[in-house]
This record gives structure tokens, C-alpha cells and sequence, in this order.
């Protein structure tokens, strides 16, 4: 372990909440409780911001796998606040494939990716189609943002999300999560999927249960989509 990692353990350890850390820990049954310390996501944002510009923060970044939860989102927070898309990129798919829970794969969104759609692209296909599940997760993720589900949608997302098989509950979550995102968004070029049961059942209702708790989807269309529960 690098100065620079024990440094930064301590100063997360002397931030824990022992309640928020019971909380949390109940939020993410995949992750053992002794990985996560209880510091709350914004106190870990604001740690990520001081030690961005750190001289030895590169030796930090390199020193993987990480023991704790909190290392984790430390570490992507870091990475997310690279402006220059090249470096962010070469640092953010080494670390990719130590992300082993939903919440640092959904905390991580590295503004310059969203900044270059068609540059990163293609990137997100090939996360889609990777083997390891918060890859996937990250690129439907990815896929989420208004910059995908509005500014440059496309029914390539759709159809390429809808056709993953998987067997990983956090994979069959976030497409979920995307359809009732993209029924608010692109309600018109998606209700085909629902209507036709593309996906798997479990993922369909999932996907009609989330909408029916969305405020940005009328009543009416709710209304609408409960009869098509499989």
C-alpha cells in the first residue's frame, strides 16, 4: 500500500458515520460490510476535489484493487473531474474492471465522455457486450444521460440494450431502468418494446413498475402500460 493510499484511508476512516455505514451497507447486499467505512457520498466528493491536484495521486490510482467501498468512489470521483478525454479514458478502463457494486458504477459518470458522445461511443458498445456486469451496468448507465436518451438518441440503443441476455440482477436492474427512463423520454419509440414483450418478463414488469412510479409519465399512459404486464 502506496503513503499516498494509507494517507487517504485514514482521512476517510476519521469521516465514518457508523449509522450511515449500517444504512448504506443494508443498500448493498453484494458488498461485504466490512468493505464499507460510512462516509457519505458528498464528504467523499469534496475529498476527491482535494486530492485531485495531489502530486502522488496517480500512485493512489494505481494501486488496485482497492480494499474499501469509499476508495472505490474516491477514485472514480478523481478520474470523473479529468477534463482531458484521452487520459480519462486510459484511467477510467483500468478501473473499470474493479467496480463491484451499483452505487460507484452508477456515481461514476466522467463529464468528459458526456462532453464527446460520438467519441465515447463506441466505447459503450463494447462495455455492452463485455462479460464483467458493471461494465454493462456503466454503459446502459451511460445510455441514460440526456445526452443519449435526447440529444442524440437513437433506436440503436434500444435495440441493442434490449437484446442482452444476462442472468446478473444489477444487469437486469439498470435495463429496467432504462426503458421506464426512455418511456419518458422517447415514449413513441419505445412502447413497441413493451407492447411486444421484448424483453424478459422479469425485466418487462420491473420496467412497467418503475414507469408507473415515474412522475414524468402521464396517468393516462400509466394507465396504459399496467395492462401490459406480462
Amino acid at each position: 500500500m502506496s503513503n499516498i493510499t494509507e494517507e487517504i484511508r485514514e482521512r476517510l476512516f476519521s469521516l465514518s458515520d457508523e449509522k450511515y455505514r449500517d444504512f448504506h451497507s443494508a443498500l448493498m447486499p453484494a458488498t461485504e460490510k466490512e468493505k464499507v467505512i460510512g462516509v457519505r457520498v458528498p464528504v467523499v466528493k469534496k475529498l476527491a476535489k482535494e486530492y485531485f491536484s495531489h502530486p502522488d495521486i496517480n500512485e493512489f490510482l494505481s494501486d488496485l484493487p482497492h480494499k474499501y467501498y469509499e476508495e472505490n468512489n474516491l477514485h472514480s470521483f478523481i478520474i470523473s473531474m479529468i477534463k482531458d478525454y484521452d487520459e480519462c479514458l486510459l484511467k477510467f478502463q483500468k478501473f473499470l474492471p474493479f467496480i463491484d457494486n451499483w452505487a460507484t458504477c452508477d456515481g461514476a459518470k466522467p463529464k468528459v465522455f458526456l462532453k464527446y458522445p460520438q467519441k465515447i461511443y463506441p466505447k459503450i458498445k463494447e462495455w455492452l457486450y463485455s462479460e464483467e456486469t458493471y461494465s454493462v451496468r456503466f454503459a446502459v448507465v451511460l445510455l441514460m444521460d440526456k445526452v443519449f436518451l435526447e440529444d442524440n438518441f437513437s433506436v440503436e440503443h434500444t435495440e441493442m440494450i434490449s437484446s442482452l441476455k444476462t442472468d446478473e440482477y444489477y444487469v437486469h436492474m439498470v435495463i429496467a431502468w432504462y426503458f421506464a427512463t426512455a418511456l419518458a423520454k422517447q415514449y413513441d419509440a419505445v412502447i413497441p418494446y413493451i407492447e411486444n414483450k421484448v424483453l424478459d418478463r422479469k425485466t418487462h414488469n420491473k420496467t412497467i413498475q418503475k414507469s408507473i412510479e415515474s412522475y414524468r409519465i402521464s396517468d393516462e399512459k400509466k394507465a396504459y402500460l399496467k395492462t401490459l404486464k406480462y
